[in-house]
């Protein structure tokens, strides 16, 4: 198959509409080619493209910044005497300077089918300004590796953030060029969007169910986003971020467990099975022990439970990283009702609300945990209508 960026290398006629106009660059480490060349040098080297500028997002377009809210600086390309914008430092919307730069904006980012991923964020932003000095953007598009399912509570009125990009559920099922399609549809952005498709992409064919297993490297989107078991259960591990709990950063596996040190796991997945076995499905929770190397918890060793979505036992259709991880939380509140669960610190710059309610998009979520009465379908009773009207409104956006 053909990713966007390798299409418009390819054929002349997409890039036409290139000619005579300056060319910019959003992307990061995972923007390459089939045979791993970054784009940005692919695009250096092709005689018909002007390229003036380039972009990075959160953790920079070289993916050097190893946690959240660690801001990139703008510099210039040593090699190509470019300048480099971020739009994860000094600014996380472009200024007019910055787009000044270009003519078309050519956006080449490896997502994880997360609304927290920030680089959807960081798409409305440069949507928004293309349609205020008329400036063209064109998505290169990419596979969603966690493919087409839905889950989760859709981002409520208000609570719009870096990582809250609009009213979509945590697991949105959709392609950045898709949600490209979205925001300028929900915005009424009067913006010239192209999003140049991917060619032969499945997403419901095994055994990727999203990313094409055997015939595309993976390159890390951002540095804790290691390989295709991460992205699948991402949408419920982002959780932990606003968590006393580890989510495996200073671990080889980050994202894909949880844990702290004084909690026991074995516990904890024995009290989930009772709650709701069926919230379950499709993968394989595996006590374990881990000790981070940096970050929460760092030098200590936790009890840890791995979400395991790479055997054969994996079912793509049946797993819901989301409910989970919110079964997790609630078995723990069960077990340890007094625990400090809910870490309160800056989250994404937002400074007076606690980014477990940041992260879903409201209050919900931890509000269901912390009540000694709620049980799972009380959980579902919210979160089921949400999933349903997402489905529905995406609908006119697919485009594989």
């Amino acid at each position: 198959m053909n990713f966007g960026i390798d299409r418009l290398l390819a054929d002349p006629a997409l890039r036409a509409p290139l000619a005579g106009r300056r060319v910019a660059l959003l992307a990061h480490p995972a923007s390459v080619l089939a045979d791993l060349t970054h784009a940005l040098d692919a695009l250096a080297a092709c005689p018909d493209i002007r390229l003036t500028a380039a972009f990075g997002p959160q953790h920079g377009l070289r993916g050097d910044k190893q946690d959240n809210m660690v801001e990139s600086a703008d510099y210039r390309d040593p090699a190509l005497g470019i300048p480099v914008f971020s739009l994860y430092g000094e600014v996380r919307r472009p200024t007019d300077t910055m787009m000044d730069s270009f003519d078309v904006l050519l956006v080449d980012l490896q997502d994880l089918g997360c609304r927290i991923y920030t680089f959807i964020t960081t798409l409305r932003y440069v949507l928004e300004a293309a349609a205020r000095h008329g400036k063209a953007v064109w998505v290169l598009d990419r596979p969603n590796p966690a493919g087409r399912p839905v889950e989760g509570l859709t981002l409520r009125p208000g609570w719009e953030s870096f990582v809250g990009a609009g009213p979509m559920p945590m697991r949105h099922g959709l392609t950045l060029g898709e949600l490209g399609l979205w925001f300028v549809d929900r915005l009424k952005l009067d913006v010239d969007y192209r999003m140049i498709a991917m060619d032969g992409w499945q997403p419901e064919a095994a055994p990727g169910y999203g990313w094409p297993l055997g015939t595309r490297s993976w390159v890390n989107p951002s540095p804790n986003a290691p390989n295709l078991a991460m992205a699948r259960a991402y949408a419920g591990t982002v959780m932990v971020e606003g968590t006393t709990l580890s989510e495996g950063r200073g671990t080889t596996r980050p994202l894909e467990l949880f844990g702290a040190p004084d909690i026991d796991t074995r516990a904890v997945i024995a009290e989930m099975r009772a709650l709701a076995p069926d919230w379950l499905s499709g993968c394989i929770l595996r006590d374990c022990w881990f000790e981070p190397t940096f970050h929460k918890h760092a030098g200590k060793l936790c009890g840890g439970v791995q979400i395991h979505v790479d055997g054969p036992f994996y079912d793509h259709a049946a797993f819901r990283p989301w409910r989970v991880q919110a079964l997790a939380f609630k078995a723990i509140r069960r077990l340890y009702p007094d625990y400090p669960l809910w870490r309160d610190f800056p989250y994404e710059y937002e400074l007076d609300r606690l980014a477990i309610d940041v992260i879903n998009g409201g209050p919900a979520l931890r509000e269901w945990v912390d009540d000694a009465a709620a049980v799972p379908t009380d959980l579902d009773a919210l979160a089921l209508p949400d999933e349903q009207r997402w489905i529905d409104e995406r609908r006119a956006f697919l485009r594989y």
